[in-house]
């Protein structure tokens, strides 16, 4: 049967709307995505320099993996749970945000590798900064973590994006009936 050129009409607006909004989201993402770098550039550099006027800082680094992890687990009664959980689990949600962003910034961003790389060469660069600057210490464990981080963010992105697209299949298969 042959649409009439009323239900032409509902539909170009319909898709019309839906493009708009995925434009709307996509600035949105754009928006939080450099929020959310520049408050981990300051969370990450400057809170840490604020808290260190008039101290000498020196080099700190560790390059022996899961060092720094296994400290905080068997010393975990005498460093206290918020320095554990700050240390341990700070270290993977601060670059959730970034691994559930990046894919929603561009098609060819969408890749779990390339999502996974990106977390790795972020926080590689972002602990070279650390020791250079002797803000922070330069830590193996740290990249491990930030990068599981970015990795559990694009899971979640993952997720939301498979249950989007199964409801939107559910309304079409609706829609047809």
């Amino acid at each position: 049967s042959e649409m009439c050129i009323r239900d032409r009409c509902k539909i170009s607006i319909a898709a019309m709307f839906i493009n708009n909004h995925k434009k709307q989201i996509r600035l949105l993402c754009r928006i939080l995505f450099v929020l959310y770098i520049a408050g981990l550039v300051y969370f990450l550099f400057f809170a840490e320099m604020l808290d260190r006027t008039g101290i000498e800082r020196s080099y700190h680094y560790n390059l022996i993996p899961f060092r720094e992890i296994r400290r905080f687990i068997v010393y975990a009664d005498l460093l206290g749970p918020v320095a554990v959980i700050s240390n341990l689990f700070g270290n993977i949600a601060i670059f959730m945000p970034f691994g559930f962003l990046v894919p929603i910034l561009g098609r060819k961003k969408r890749k779990f590798w390339f999502t996974a790389l990106a977390s790795f060469e972020l926080s590689l660069s972002v602990e070279c900064i650390q020791l250079i600057t002797k803000t922070g210490c330069f830590d193996v464990d740290d990249i491990f973590l930030n990068t599981i981080g970015g990795i559990l963010g694009y899971l979640v992105y993952a997720l939301m994006q498979r249950k989007r697209d199964r409801d939107a299949d559910a309304r079409r298969l609706k829609e047809r009936s």
